[in-house]
């Protein structure tokens, strides 16, 4: 049984409990800036002590300025009866996201170039946004667009688009080193779960985790931001603690049951990379690993080449590799309690493979060394298997100052834990000694 799947049958409850924040986070309406945001973080805020940060409209952050602050009370379109034919009420993704405010009555002809549906998928409404350019918008189900008949039509969306702020949250985790490992996930999607509540369920729980260690090698740093301008507004606001990282992931799209997906950084050899693949590859689970490209989440902002973070992305489906993707079919049904389990479960093993990577020296060299009289070799059992005595050999052999356990790993083509076990037991018997 892969450790993955071991962490899985420990702890059948926490996916529930995901599932459970997703479900209260979902009716929130949340963009890159604006209430939804803070209510959002406040929530998470009751799990792990965040620090909310609100940075103020027009700051220059890096080559961008945080945008006016956006809020909307209510948004709809009546027909000539004065019904709601489109309703926010009923779905926050029926407004263009970033919509100016709008009171007038207009033609449907008038009406339709505002309109955004997917013709391919009827019954879907749309995520449509326009931050950066003064538009406003419906979104809608496209056979609801097709039932509206001619006529003048009341459209009304209250909303706010002033000075104010840009929110995002943090949380430290003070580890032996100031070295850093940066966890990031974006929250300024409007009500939808598997992009982006999934990646802040994993991102929370992950947090209370490594809390709850009683140590941690490196220093854990969570970000919960608003996504693009919020990485660029953090690494602007923190160019020296962006130094210190030396692994990240990007963590998205993680509840639903589609194969593993990992994006390597932009370095492409990091020790994140390796022990990403690694754990992947021992998982028991179908998964890909793939190139860096310039194009995706925040990944791509800390691995722009003025810093060049050792930071990857780790995923089921991918965004953009699913037709619920931006639409009002990620929702509550398309997300499911195991594979968040799952996916928490895998980010604390590569975790692991990273606390736990280390350079070690065989103090006995010359000749193999007796390995039954240390209990570490078939006569004495003791309940270690085959691999693990294979593992052994494999650390012997290449604990030269120069092979990391990550290098042995994937020498031996065996699992990282696996190899971390046998390091661990060779330098309890004084065997092996950490460089």
């Amino acid at each position: 049984m892969s450790t993955v799947a071991r962490r899985a049958e420990a702890t059948p409850d926490i996916g529930k409990a995901m599932y459970r924040l997703i479900e209260r986070l979902y009716p929130i309406c949340r963009s890159i800036t604006g209430d939804g945001v803070r209510e959002s973080l406040a929530i998470v805020g009751e799990h792990v002590p965040l620090q909310v940060h609100e940075v103020p409209s027009g700051t220059p952050v890096l080559d961008w300025t945080v945008p006016k602050e956006w809020n909307i009370r209510d948004a709809y379109v009546k027909d000539a009866s004065g019904r709601r034919v489109i309703d926010f009420r009923r779905s926050n993704l029926h407004v263009l996201g970033y919509s100016a405010p709008v009171r007038r009555r207009m033609s449907l002809a008038e009406l339709r170039p505002h309109l955004h549906t997917l013709p391919d998928y009827p019954d879907w409404i749309p995520y449509r946004t326009s931050y950066y350019k003064e538009n406003w918008g419906f979104c809608l189900a496209h056979k609801a667009l097709r039932a509206l008949p001619d006529g003048e039509y009341e459209v009304v969306i209250d909303s706010t688009l002033t000075d104010g702020a840009l929110t995002y949250g943090e949380l430290v985790l003070p580890g032996e080193q100031q070295e850093e490992f940066l966890l990031s996930c974006h929250v300024c999607h409007p009500s939808m779960c598997n992009d982006n509540l999934s990646g802040i369920a994993l991102a929370t729980f992950l947090a209370t985790r490594l809390a709850a260690r009683r140590a941690r090698r490196y220093t854990y740093r969570f970000l919960f931001i608003p996504g693009t301008i919020g990485s660029i507004t953090w690494l602007a606001r923190n160019e020296q603690a962006a130094k210190r990282v030396r692994h990240g992931l990007v963590i998205n799209c993680v509840g639903d049951g589609g194969p593993f997906n990992y994006k390597r950084s932009r370095r492409g050899d990091a020790e994140i990379d390796r022990a990403a693949a690694n754990v992947l590859r021992h998982c028991g689970r179908a998964h890909d690993v793939f190139d860096f490209f310039p194009y995706g989440y925040d990944e791509r902002q800390y691995c722009s080449p003025g810093f060049d973070m050792p930071v990857g992305a780790l995923s089921r489906t991918t965004h953009g590799h699913y037709p619920q993707y931006h639409t009002s079919a990620d929702d509550l049904g398309f997300v499911r309690p195991e594979p968040l389990a799952e996916s928490l479960d895998l980010y604390e093993t590569v975790i692991d493979a990273i606390e736990q990577n280390r350079r070690y020296r065989n103090l006995n060299p010359k000749g193999e060394p007796q390995l039954g009289r240390r209990g570490l070799y078939g006569a004495f059992g003791a309940g270690m298997r085959s691999e693990d005595e294979m593992a052994v050999f494999w650390v012997l052999n290449l604990s030269d100052g120069e092979h990391d356990l990550l290098g042995v790993a994937e020498r031996a083509e065996m699992p990282f834990a696996t190899i971390a076990r046998a390091a661990a037991a060779l330098r309890d018997t004084g065997l092996l000694a950490a460089e």
